[in-house]
């Protein structure tokens, strides 16, 4: 593989991600954001996000010198520019370009477009790649090094081989099409892995209802191929930076193309309502929520990040506060408190307050807490685990009273 020049606008989760392990795939990359302390941050070694590797791989970039990171908002004697900028939703539901297209609009050549942008937004700009991002939070290394896939969309066969071969060192298979056909794909997959979460969200509650039992059905579903293994985990809603932005924005642009995507409307519809039935639960258990005492085990929205961004445990701590319930929480990467919530330094330090605890989010800590010890500091030991991460023989030999999601 031939090292290239590399310029990534954005120093955001993705574009930071992408400038730190293109360095180490070996090519030099310079990396510029408008935020000035964020760059002399990054050019100190310090990196705020909760990813495994990242850190590593930019201060090696740094000391080799193959990875720098300037102020600004675009860069100049590089081989390709990858754009790696936000695009929050607007008003409407749909993807607001603003700073995509601020950075379209001034940068000449080889542009490579990452940023997840609504379909057919390529197709204005000539000679612009698309090449989505497929980056777990939590595992962004991982995936940017050892990818599925890689999926390149040009108008230009030659210019899509020229940015798939960036990418030659990690092995991976290559999807190569169209520019619209690869913005739609990681709308797409996105998705559809909300669908999934959504519909095993809705058979949790019907497992409910029932007398069955989520677990038993979801490991009976995940022994078909044709379902798979993934996604099939109940929880209080998904969230993150991903999920809820791209289903709205792929409405949007059905509703635009006179497609009636009634599927997705639907899981967006039922991931709306998990938090509502999970304050529903905690409601039944303590009588009134006027002065109940809640300990909130997870605030991020997945464990392995310090995404607090759509987090469905926030949506829960609101509407448990808007009916008058005092709030604690421990999450092993969120220190400062929230509207309404406490933060503590401890799962004990929550317990010794708490009427009723709650997990929230999937932490593998939370797995192996000192359970005795923390059903001993709480007047009745009431856990409800919406994950169903925790070990259920080891809590209810504790003393607690185990409610979880789907039983």
């Amino acid at each position: 593989m031939q090292s290239k020049r590399i310029g990534v606008i954005g120093a955001g989760y993705v574009g930071l991600t992408t400038a730190a392990c293109f360095a180490h795939l070996g090519h030099r990359v310079v990396c510029a954001d408008s935020d000035e302390a964020k760059i002399e941050a990054l050019n100190a070694g310090e990196v705020w996000l909760h990813e495994p590797g990242l850190r590593d791989l930019v201060v090696k970039g740094l000391a080799t010198g193959d990875l720098r990171f300037v102020t600004g908002s675009s860069v100049s004697d590089v081989d390709f520019t990858f754009v790696c900028v936000p695009t929050p939703t607007g008003t409407d539901g749909a993807a607001d370009l603003t700073a995509v297209e601020a950075v379209l609009d001034q940068e000449p050549n080889g542009v490579v477009l990452k940023s997840t942008v609504p379909v057919g937004t390529a197709a204005r700009y000539p000679g612009v790649v698309s090449n989505p991002e497929f980056l777990r939070e939590g595992h962004a290394v991982e995936d940017f090094l050892r990818p599925q896939r890689i999926v390149v969309g040009a108008q230009d066969e030659r210019q899509a081989h020229a940015v798939a071969e960036l990418y030659a060192a990690t092995n991976a298979p290559t999807v190569l099409t169209d520019n619209t056909s690869a913005e739609l794909v990681k709308y797409a997959s996105n998705c559809f892995l909300a669908l999934k979460l959504s519909y095993v969200n809705t058979l949790a509650e019907l497992c409910e209802q029932l007398d069955a039992d989520i677990d038993g059905v979801t490991e009976g579903m995940r022994r078909d191929d044709r379902i798979g293994t993934s996604c099939l985990q109940p929880g209080p809603g998904w969230g993150g930076s991903c999920l809820p932005k791209d289903t709205l924005a792929l409405l949007a642009t059905a509703k635009a193309a006179g497609v009636d995507f009634a599927t997705l409307e639907a899981a967006v519809t039922t991931n709306r309502h998990q938090p509502h039935r999970v304050v529903d639960r905690i409601r039944q258990e303590v009588g009134t929520l006027d002065g109940a005492a809640i300990g909130l085990l997870g605030l991020t929205f997945k464990a392995g990040t310090n995404d607090l961004r759509d987090s469905p445990a926030l949506v829960v701590a609101q509407l448990l506060a808007q009916e008058g319930a005092r709030l604690t929480a421990y999450d092993p990467c969120v220190s400062d408190n929230r509207p309404n919530i406490s933060v503590l330094d401890s799962a004990a330090e929550v317990a010794g307050d708490a009427d009723l605890l709650v997990v929230l989010t999937e932490w593998p800590e939370f797995t192996e807490l000192d359970w005795p010890d923390l059903a001993e500091r709480m007047a009745d030991p009431r856990l409800f685990d919406t994950r169903n991460v925790v070990p259920e023989d080891k809590v209810r030999e504790a003393g607690f009273r185990l409610i979880k999601t789907g039983r």
